[in-house]
């Protein structure tokens, strides 16, 4: 990637919530593309969400630790093959209580332990709508990990789902965390830019990591 005449700066979007660029060298990157590569392997592996009105969603997911499904969480795959969740890593926990730690200071790392990660993939058409982290029972920090091409990512206020709200440029490597005053804020991915990936990634479309604490 060319360097940027200006490069990009760690932003507080709103208070609690901190977007943090390139948190993730290229060597992480790809380890965490290989990863999640065997994450989306059946059992239990990527799937297509439907929502109770008989919707489907455009990005599709695989769980770890705990299988969300609209608007809940299980410990089977209970709206695709039935399988057990795949188990949530302890090292990824770890990384997720890292970015909080870098993102919003030492004091705001949770002493709760991370376990749960949705992993969303993006196609070029893929999208979501704007929506709050709402189904855990613990308001631990979320921490979101960008891979692949860029998109756009709306965070909005913890009231409704229209303005206001702000567009941030999330690229591979992004770290983006919120909790605190905006955990419960709205937030969606409004567009996704195809071929923006870093080619040395060897990924098409987006993998969005989320990690949260399900106090469950």
């Amino acid at each position: 990637m060319d360097v940027e005449l200006f490069p990009r700066a760690r932003t507080e979007v709103t208070p609690g919530a901190v977007h943090v660029p390139d948190w993730l060298d290229l060597e992480r990157q790809r380890e965490l593309l290989t990863a999640c590569r065997e994450w989306a392997r059946p059992p239990a592996g990527l799937r297509t969400v439907r929502t109770p009105g008989g919707s489907t969603m455009t990005a599709r997911q695989v769980c770890l630790g705990w299988h969300w499904y609209p608007y809940a969480y299980a410990r089977t795959v209970v709206d695709g093959d039935g399988a057990p969740v795949k188990p949530f890593p302890a090292w990824l926990g770890e990384l997720g209580r890292r970015a909080v730690a870098d993102a919003l200071g030492p004091g705001a790392a949770t002493a709760a332990a991370y376990d749960i990660a949705l992993i969303n993939f993006y196609d070029a058409g893929a999208r979501m709508g704007m929506h709050r982290d709402s189904d855990e029972k613990c308001d631990a920090p979320v921490v979101s990990l960008s891979l692949g091409d860029t998109c756009v990512f709306r965070f909005g206020n913890t009231e409704a789902r229209t303005r206001p709200y702000t567009d941030i440029e999330l690229r591979s490597g992004d770290l983006f965390v919120f909790g605190g005053p905006s955990r419960s804020a709205y937030h969606g991915v409004p567009r996704v830019h195809p071929g923006t990936a870093p080619p040395e990634l060897g990924l098409t479309g987006r993998l969005n990591i989320t990690l949260r604490v399900s106090g469950l």
